[in-house]
């Protein structure tokens, strides 16, 4: 069976509308027709060149990551860089790329990062757009079942995301209750978690003077890395699209792993 890339379109953003999204994002069909024919869809968290070979082994039509490829103005497409080499890659297999970010985080990423933990009476962090029911924004905010300490909440994120380490601002028997969650980059969230009376704040890419300025304001911090939180997005969006495209398309998930080790 097959659908018109453009329907595949449609039926992701009447859940995750692109005006969710941030005003410096970058989302939507970003290579490709909307017109072609769609068989076989990959999901993935970062189009990277092992992806897109991925993609063309597994004669993919569609290929949809969270984080947009093209971020900044392209003046030139050439393979003298990755992006342009990428880019070129998909053209010639022709692939229609499709990213969709913050309008995926706003809807949903924070709303699946908090019930992985179990947070209780969640609220929207930062409000990004209003819908008819409900604001949309990055991250989450709510309540642990019971008050634990942060080592065993660290243990909590590094089982339920299946990720090998994570990094810690704080004792690890300081206890915690109220959690605000924030996949991807969460530096800029520190000010508005502490504002909400957070105790711990869960999300990625924290830098040490974020991280130590944030202890000195009483909010502990549990870096789970940019990648750690985030690769829920594939198995949640291949969920999404086998209920929303009843079956017309073939959905799978690329082969991913954590981008770096530590020694």
């Amino acid at each position: 069976m097959l659908m018109q890339c453009g329907k595949v379109i449609e039926a992701i953003e009447r859940s995750f509308p692109p005006y969710c999204a941030c005003d410096w994002d970058n989302v939507g069909l970003l290579v490709g027709d909307e017109k072609r024919a769609v068989r076989r869809i990959l999901l993935a968290l970062d189009a990277t060149e092992d992806v897109i070979e991925q993609a063309v082994k597994k004669k993919a039509d569609l290929l949809i990551t969270h984080h947009p490829m093209i971020f900044r103005a392209v003046k030139r497409i050439t393979a003298d860089d990755f992006t342009g080499r990428r880019i070129l890659r998909l053209a010639k297999e022709g692939i229609a790329y499709y990213a969709m970010h913050t309008n995926y985080d706003s809807c949903f990423m924070g709303e699946q990062a908090a019930r992985r933990l179990g947070l209780l009476d969640t609220e929207v962090l930062e409000p990004v757009a209003d819908g008819q029911e409900e604001a949309f924004g990055i991250g989450k905010i709510g309540r642990l079942p019971c008050e634990t300490t942060l080592r065993a909440c660290a243990e909590l994120v590094k089982s339920t995301f299946g990720i090998s380490s994570v990094r810690i601002f704080g004792d690890g028997g300081h206890m915690v209750k109220k959690v605000a969650v924030v996949p991807g980059s969460g530096g800029g969230e520190i000010n508005r978690a502490i504002l909400a009376g957070a105790d711990l704040l869960i999300s990625g890419d924290i830098d040490h003077h974020e991280g130590i300025d944030a202890m000195a304001q009483g909010l502990v911090v549990i870096d789970a890395g940019h990648y750690g939180l985030e690769h829920i997005f594939a198995v949640d969006m291949a969920g999404f699209l086998a209920d929303k495209l009843g079956g017309a398309v073939s959905v799978e998930c690329a082969q991913e792993r954590e981008p770096f080790w530590v020694l």
